[in-house]
């Protein structure tokens, strides 16, 4: 006779709080750690080889994914974005957001993108249940765009990706932008005035130490404070409430009526204290921040089902204590991080 498999532990009656009282809210989830891009602040060419990826066999699979989210639902996730890598690379991505769109407790599914692959797969997208876009775009001059890219996007491409995402009922879709001083701050204001003419949201991210490879300098931050201060001269701003608590960007409107503005201070202004976001990999590692330097690999916990899955997540959530932007200045060393295009920034 066969031995019997263990029973699955029974799952926590209360959702886990770490251990600074942070609860779990949000999921991002690494579809593919592949891109079609080189931006050098996260995937720069000369320092990551063009076969880094994974085996597809690595990655999670569809069935994994989804007893996944389940599992995080079941902790108390309400929020997921889908990201990579280039997660438009993954293949039958409608299927599988329709998957995760019929996950009763789920309230908000999204999903980040370079934008150059998402003119034919927008109205797909849209129909089988996603529900919000962001695009990444550090500029709107061709050139610089290009190079921003590592030599390997067209803005004619991305530009076409929003307009078909736009066309296929998102609205409004939010535009990313990571500012460098010096490399491309000068597009700040030509951003807001692109954002404000399509009804767009554009948010301004400060350049991070994220990862170990795109040589990261402080002296080339730009204090989402000075960018604020640069928008406002222009277009007079007013501070909105946020949506909810941890929220990661400040909101602003243009007082016109123009639009809304966000800013993500990281480095300037850390906003660990409210942190409630997990980050999962491809090849389904959790990483309880965006600065670890090491994963806690679930897929044996997968392997045994939802059950067994919910407990694993929520004894790694419950030893959480990570901090890493309000302590940054205070390492005599430096430390590891895991790459940004390996859980999505």
């Amino acid at each position: 006779m066969s031995p019997q498999p263990h029973a699955a532990p029974p799952v926590p009656q209360t959702p886990p709080r770490d251990l600074r009282g942070r609860p779990l809210r949000d999921l991002r989830l690494s579809l593919i750690e592949a891109c079609n891009f080189r931006c050098p602040y996260c995937m720069p060419a000369d320092r990551i080889a063009e076969d880094h990826g994974l085996d597809a066999s690595a990655r999670l699979s569809f069935d994994e994914i989804e007893t996944l989210v389940r599992g995080f639902v079941r902790l108390g996730v309400s929020k997921l974005r889908l990201t990579g890598g280039e997660p438009l690379l993954r293949k039958r991505l409608p299927e599988l957001v329709a998957r995760l769109a019929a996950i009763p407790g789920l309230d908000d599914l999204a999903l980040t993108t370079n934008g150059a692959l998402l003119a034919p797969q927008a109205q797909a997208l849209r129909a089988a249940g996603l529900g919000r876009l962001t695009v990444s775009l550090d500029a709107l001059e061709p050139e610089l765009f290009r190079a921003l890219s590592g030599g390997r996007g067209r803005l004619q491409d991305v530009l076409a990706g929003i307009a078909a995402a736009q066309a296929a009922g998102f609205a409004p879709l939010k535009l990313n932008c990571v500012v460098q001083r010096g490399v491309n701050d000068g597009q700040v204001l030509p951003l807001v005035a692109f954002a404000r003419a399509h009804g767009h949201v554009v948010r301004f991210i400060e350049y991070m130490d994220v990862g170990t490879c795109n040589g990261w300098e402080r002296a080339r931050v730009v204090p989402s404070a000075e960018l604020r201060d640069r928008i406002h001269a222009r277009w007079p701003l007013r501070p909105l409430d946020p949506h909810y608590r941890g929220e990661v960007a400040a909101r602003y409107a243009c007082v016109d009526g123009g639009g809304e503005i966000g800013f993500v201070s990281s480095v300037s202004a850390p906003f660990c204290g409210d942190c409630h976001r997990a980050r999962v990999s491809a090849d389904g590692k959790l990483y309880t921040c965006l600065f670890a330097g090491s994963g806690s690999d679930l897929r044996p916990a997968l392997r045994q089902g939802e059950a067994a899955l919910v407990q694993r997540v929520a004894a790694l959530w419950r030893g959480r204590e990570d901090r890493y932007s309000e302590i940054r200045n205070q390492a005599s060393t430096p430390r590891q991080h895991v790459e940004m295009y390996l859980v999505g920034g």
